[in-house]
Parts: structure tokens; C-alpha cells; sequence
């Protein structure tokens, strides 16, 4: 185990509230956190809906400032809850342990009669933390620079339109190609087992550091998705300024539309985030386990 983690003396818990089974594990969590010496921290979210008779003690995660307050943040969804509590965090270091509560939790690998196990080791320092790249997206148009971060992916297509839309990567000012397709994924490792897999995108372990640029149903034969260096800055243009709208979607949950004229910029983030890891944990099980990894038709 890495000798930088600590015992931890608090905690965040950040949570699906829409999921019945949050709110059936909610209580035993906060009877372990007491008999464990935990301080727990409550997002507002699930504040403004906790049920009457609700009597623990516990302190409030108002702003994302207050995760410097926990040792560690507990999510209890699935990779979506996950992914919205990284982009969260950011920056502030706070390491992530995800639950999942529905069917595939691929980065919430934990299951619910896993977690207070892995709680256990957790509070007695029997973990190690691993490292995820995050990317960084600048779109640039009349309204100046809008900035984005991801732990998946950014997702850029053609929306609401009917028709293929021609996008212009560059790779430190080198030109890559002009993708005719309906559309284009830019993954980090962590992203490569999400959208772009499905693409045909290749699986990149998430300890490595490497951008993934997949096509989406590119109009040709011979454009296939590229792994490049972390170290790479690419742009994106539009040349084809037929199309009135193009969507930007940021690990599937955060989009917006975009112009033909503006720009988009995606490099390294200069923080990664922080996940909870165990050594008895199997990145190629969990492949076999949740994706199918190897297994050949019955």
C-alpha cells in the first residue's frame, strides 16, 4: 500500500439521491461513521431531502471549498455519480470511493455488500492511491474562453442535424486529419471503456497517460480512432460552416451547443483525480466481469 495515504477523521458522502437504495444505506452509514469516530459531511442536495426523523451528527459540504474539510468522498450511484463528483473536486486533491447501486459500475466497482469491508480498510490505511488523467477543453468564440474539465470525455457531434459534419484536428499545430463523421470523442484512459469503446476505440489502462481521439461513424474507410501522448495540444475547427449547431458534451452530462466558427482547445489538465484503490483489486476482472472482456458467444 502507498505509504502517502492516512487514516481518515472525516468524510464526504455524495450520492444518486433519485436511487431508493441511497436513502436505505444512508442510515447505516452514519451509525458506522459514529462508531468509527468519522465525521461525516452531507452534500445540500441530500440535505433538502432527508426524511423526517433523520438524527445524526454531521456538517455540510456548501461549496466545493469544503472538501479540503474531508479526508475522503464516498459516492453512492454509479459511474454518473461518480464523474459528477470528480468534476467537483477537481482540484482539491479529496480521493474518491465509488459505490455502485445499479448494474454496471465500472468505475464504481464497489458493490453495496463490498462497502463496509472496503470502509473498513479504508479507516485502517489499507488502500493506495491511484491517479487519473483529467482533460482540459477551452472553447474559444466571441464570449472569450469557457473552460471544461473531464474525467471520461469530451463529446462533440452533430446534434440535432441530419447531416455528417467535417471537424479539423490539429496536434501541436500538425494536422492530424479533417474528420467527416457524426462526430469525434476525445477520451482520457479512464474514458476509453465509456463512448469511445463503443466506437471501436481501443481500451487504455487508466494508470497510463495518453489522449484517445475516436471517430463516430467517420464517412470513410481508412480513419480509425489514435492514441496520442498526454503531452499533445489539440484544436478543433469547423470548416463546414453549413452547420448551424454542433454539441458538446462533457463526460456525458454537462453540453452545450457550439457555433461553425468557434474553436476548441483540449489538453492535460494540470490536476488528476484521486481514486480510492485496493491491492487485491483486478483491472482485467473487472474488464471480464462488467464489459464481457474475452468471453466468446454460448
Amino acid at each position: 500500500m502507498s505509504n502517502k495515504v492516512r487514516k481518515p477523521k472525516s468524510f464526504g458522502i455524495w450520492g444518486n439521491t433519485d436511487k431508493p437504495r441511497f436513502w436505505e444505506l444512508l442510515d447505516p452509514i452514519m451509525i458506522w461513521a459514529a462508531d468509527n469516530n468519522l465525521k461525516p459531511f452531507l452534500t445540500t442536495r441530500i440535505l433538502n431531502q432527508l426524511p423526517d426523523g433523520f438524527d445524526y451528527e454531521y456538517q455540510t459540504i456548501d461549496s466545493a471549498e469544503d472538501f479540503y474539510q474531508t479526508d475522503f468522498l464516498l459516492t453512492l450511484g454509479g459511474d454518473g455519480t461518480m464523474l459528477s463528483a470528480a468534476r467537483a473536486v477537481a482540484h482539491r486533491k479529496t480521493p474518491i470511493l465509488g459505490i455502485h447501486l445499479g448494474q454496471l459500475g465500472f468505475m464504481a466497482e464497489v458493490t453495496v455488500d463490498e462497502m463496509f469491508d472496503r470502509l473498513k480498510m479504508v479507516v485502517s490505511g489499507q488502500y493506495s492511491l491511484q491517479r487519473r488523467m483529467v482533460l482540459k477543453a477551452e472553447i474559444i468564440n466571441g464570449n472569450g474562453p469557457t473552460v471544461f474539465y473531464a474525467l471520461n470525455d469530451f463529446v462533440i457531434d452533430r446534434g440535432r442535424s441530419q447531416r455528417i459534419i467535417t471537424m479539423r484536428l490539429l496536434s501541436n499545430d500538425h494536422f492530424v486529419s479533417d474528420y467527416k463523421a457524426d462526430g469525434l470523442i476525445i477520451a482520457t484512459p479512464t474514458g476509453s471503456t465509456a463512448y469511445s469503446l463503443s466506437v471501436g476505440g481501443p481500451i487504455v489502462m487508466p494508470k497510463l497517460k495518453a489522449i484517445v481521439v475516436s471517430p463516430i461513424s467517420p464517412h470513410t474507410l481508412s480513419l480509425r480512432p489514435i492514441v496520442l501522448p498526454d503531452d499533445r495540444s489539440l484544436e478543433l475547427s469547423f470548416p463546414d460552416e453549413e452547420v448551424e449547431k454542433i454539441a458538446f458534451a462533457v463526460d456525458g452530462q454537462v453540453s452545450e451547443y457550439l457555433k461553425p466558427k468557434d474553436k476548441i482547445y483540449i489538453q492535460r489538465a494540470p490536476f488528476e483525480i484521486r481514486m480510492i484503490d485496493f491491492e487485491d483489486s483486478n483491472y482485467f476482472q473487472t474488464l471480464r466481469r462488467k464489459m464481457g472482456w474475452g468471453k466468446r458467444g454460448e
